[in-house]
């Protein structure tokens, strides 16, 4: 019996050592977040903030200690100079609609690894979704080969709802903003009248940018588009001066030069030696290739490019390639 009872005494020691170990990380963890958060360390707080709004997934660590407003003053902090050039969309003379070329560069940054894609004929470059919208989402990955497509990026923000209605990010089932594809307007959670930062494509494969509502794009006889961003670039300029405000992660985003060629852009991130990409290295890289205009998409985990049957960038998700609502991809010539 006392044995027994040594045996338990000296269980419940070691319990207690465990768990007093564990109180004291999480505590460590909170006051840390806090010094970070509230402490005098804004460079600190605008690279842990900006990077977690830079993907729907991880926003949620920012909200935990933030308001919406002050979020909105530490991400902007970034932005100096920011162009409100109205788009010129005649600018673009595509000439390339009989061309099936695709171009790849890998693009070796000293904090990032990028992969771009030239895509000669812009009328190849569609959106797509997953084939279960408003229940879960799906592979970028999955959604090109349901395509027969020969390349893929992953596309516009996502979450999913509760029972009360509030959005989450989880597996991708329902799309932030609105979804076209091939002509038509295939979801939406906004009024038609409501201004949203999109990627779209015309009739003719001429992309636009910029802030569109649902009617002005349809205006615009739109076939494809997502809403996400920020403009990167805006008639052949820089949309903004400075990093972009909203830290250094995995990067996706699109292009177009003004002969119609598609750019898409991935920049791998969020590992200790590759930390990642801002907003203002995605814009230099646009540029650097010709972008007459160009776009920030969701990054983060959600960051893939597929090309020619694989996924040819690693994505930063410990689990891997992770489920999205949308995705661009590339219709087979």
């Amino acid at each position: 019996m006392k044995r027994n009872s040594k045996r338990k005494k000296k269980k419940l020691s070691k319990l207690l050592v465990m768990l007093t170990i564990v109180l004291q990380i999480i505590a460590a963890s909170f006051v840390s977040c806090l010094l970070v958060f509230y402490g005098p360390f804004p460079t600190a707080r605008k690279f842990v903030v900006g990077t977690a709004m830079s993907s729907f997934k991880h926003q949620y660590i920012a909200r935990l200690f933030l308001s919406d407003s002050q979020i909105s003053q530490i991400v902007n902090s970034g932005v100096t100079n920011q162009v409100n050039t109205e788009q010129n969309i005649s600018d673009i003379k595509v000439d390339n609609y009989s061309d099936s070329g695709i171009e790849r560069y890998d693009i070796n940054g000293s904090k990032f690894k990028g992969y771009l894609l030239v895509i000669k004929n812009p009328l190849r470059v569609k959106v797509g979704y997953s084939n279960e919208l408003t229940k879960q989402g799906e592979r970028t990955s999955d959604i090109a080969k349901d395509h027969k497509a020969v390349a893929a990026i992953n596309g516009g923000g996502f979450g999913d709802k509760s029972d009360s209605g509030t959005l989450w990010t989880g597996t991708g089932a329902y799309p932030t903003g609105f979804v076209f594809s091939n002509g038509s307007l295939i979801y939406k959670d906004v009024t038609d009248t409501a201004p949203l930062s999109v990627i779209a494509l015309d009739s003719e494969g001429k992309m636009i940018v910029g802030n569109h509502s649902i009617n002005e794009l349809k205006k615009l006889n739109v076939s494809e588009a997502i809403a996400f961003g920020p403009t990167l670039v805006v008639n052949g300029k820089a949309a903004f001066s400075g990093d972009g405000g909203q830290g250094i992660t995995a990067r996706t985003a699109i292009g177009q030069r003004r002969d119609g060629s598609i750019l898409l852009l991935v920049v791998d991130g969020r590992r200790i030696n590759m930390p990642g990409a801002t907003l203002h290295d995605l814009q230099k890289i646009m540029l650097d290739y010709g972008a007459y205009n160009a776009a920030n998409l969701d990054g983060g985990s959600s960051t893939t490019m597929y090309y020619n049957g694989s996924v040819i960038n690693n994505p930063c998700d410990p689990l891997g390639e992770r489920t999205v609502a949308t995705a661009i991809y590339v219709e087979p010539q």
